[in-house]
């Protein structure tokens, strides 16, 4: 059970806020109890044809508490945190724990999971701030770039964002971590037209520290280009051939097995891998890590979202699948461990998220790939992914270019692909171009034989 009070935040504040909100809910009757905080401070900006289009700014902390009755559980968050609200928010989430069905999988995590302090220091904060007319000032020079490219029509707009947040998470049974994060942004999106056809191209980035993003010039740039290539795309026959999918792109294809391999996935075998713990999944030479680790990823944590202790590990070591991602609950009904792959928000119980995954590269740069390949389809862009849990049966629709003779012949549209993941894995080819983006970090990746569905 869930629920939520929502009220202007409050500025009277307890120096342990999370410590006595728990230790008030225990008094109230739980038999465990946990309260997480999030402090967020944001601002972002919109621009269009060199105007200023939109501001947002949000200042906000939020707290969320989980309290259990025996094996029965309730959260509750709220906005407000004046002592009031306080009261209400335990009195409630009590209540409706004792309402709530009993699950015979919940409950905190094993305190022998537990990551223990001091945390190792992620450099995940960039105390730098962004003004708003900054911001405005970035995105319209991003605008510019972008419209300055030959053969660019008009502009989707430029924005930029500036954004930093502390989450905390204290429980009952003697865990209290916290951390600090910043995130920086800017990107463009823009119109190219050639003989009364239009497409669409675009860039963004976000980064940790301001001073990893890439300068406005170059993001502009790179969208204005991406647009023009697109330009003048053709319709093409369907076919069987050989895709590549750019680094950009790539990732789409291998996170269903992410998803497949996560814990209430198998627990409710729905999952097109659920039998394949131990076995080859992907091509030979295919290892997929996820580093919680990494300094100044979008996706490293010293803790999960049950303050479980993290690790480096590779979910697919040399194509075999070595585990399942698990936050307690999915461990316990499997049987097993934590994985410290849980994952929540401030109200409802922990789900299950990856950190920050990559796939380690290949000898070959993308040029490489399509010289081997000879003649088929590179994509670089993608939309309406379908997939059938249970059998891997894959689509999306696509555009990108046709190559022949491992060089880029015209760009093509209104495409659809399709393949059983579990048969393409095992084809996987993959590319040099790893590059560190997001949380999750692909080469570009080919396939031989793929149905190609065109005009």
């Amino acid at each position: 059970m869930t629920d939520t009070l929502d009220a202007p935040v409050s500025t009277d504040l307890l120096p342990d806020l999370l410590n006595d909100i728990v230790q008030a809910a225990l008094r109230a009757g739980a038999d465990a109890a946990e309260a997480v905080s999030a402090d967020r401070r944001s601002l972002s900006v919109g621009v269009r044809n060199g105007k200023l289009e939109d501001v947002e700014r949000e200042e906000s902390r939020d707290l969320g508490l989980r309290v259990f009755v025996g094996q029965r559980q309730a959260s509750v968050s709220a906005s407000d945190l004046s002592p009031e609200t306080r009261t209400r928010l335990v009195e409630r989430a009590v209540a409706m724990a004792r309402l709530a069905p009993e699950d015979p999988h919940a409950g905190f995590a094993p305190e022998d999971r537990l990551a223990r302090g001091p945390f190792v220091d992620l450099d995940l904060f960039d105390p730098s701030e962004r003004t708003a007319l900054i911001l405005e000032q970035v995105s319209a020079e991003a605008e510019t770039a972008a419209l300055a490219v030959e053969g660019v029509a008009r502009s989707e707009g430029g924005h930029a964002s500036w954004s930093s947040s502390q989450w905390r998470l204290v429980t009952s049974h003697g865990f209290d971590g916290d951390y600090r994060g910043s995130a920086f942004s800017l990107g463009v999106g823009v119109i190219a037209e050639k003989d009364g056809a239009m497409e669409r191209g675009g860039e963004s980035r976000s980064t940790r520290h301001l001073s990893d993003l890439p300068g406005a010039e170059v993001i502009g740039r790179t969208a204005g280009q991406r647009a023009v290539a697109r330009t003048g795309a053709r319709k093409i026959a369907s076919t069987t051939a050989p895709v590549i999918f750019d680094n950009r792109m790539a990732g789409q294809i291998v996170s269903p097995a992410i998803g497949a391999i996560s814990g209430p996935s198998i627990a409710r075998g729905t999952s097109f891998l659920k039998d394949r713990m131990g076995q080859r999944v992907f091509a030979e030479g295919v290892t997929l890590i996820d580093d919680p680790f990494r300094p100044r990823g979008l996706g490293s944590t010293p803790f999960d979202d049950e303050g479980v202790a993290v690790e480096r590990r590779a979910l697919f070591d040399d194509g075999v699948l070595t585990t399942w991602l698990l936050n307690s609950a999915s461990a316990r009904q499997l049987g097993l461990q934590s994985t410290g792959h849980a994952s929540r928000g401030l109200a409802g119980p922990p789900g299950v998220g990856t950190h920050n995954l990559h796939m380690e590269p290949g000898d070959r740069d993308l040029a490489g790939l399509m010289a081997d390949a000879g003649t088929g389809l590179l994509v670089t862009s993608m939309f309406g992914p379908s997939l059938n849990g249970n059998t891997g049966d894959w689509s999306a629709g696509v555009s990108g270019f046709w190559f022949e003779n491992g060089e880029i012949a015209y760009p093509v549209n209104e495409v659809t692909v399709a393949g059983k993941l579990p048969e393409l894995y095992l084809r996987l080819q993959r590319g040099s171009d790893l590059e560190f983006r997001g949380g999750f970090n692909v080469p570009s990746l080919m396939f031989d034989a793929v149905a190609i569905a065109g005009k």
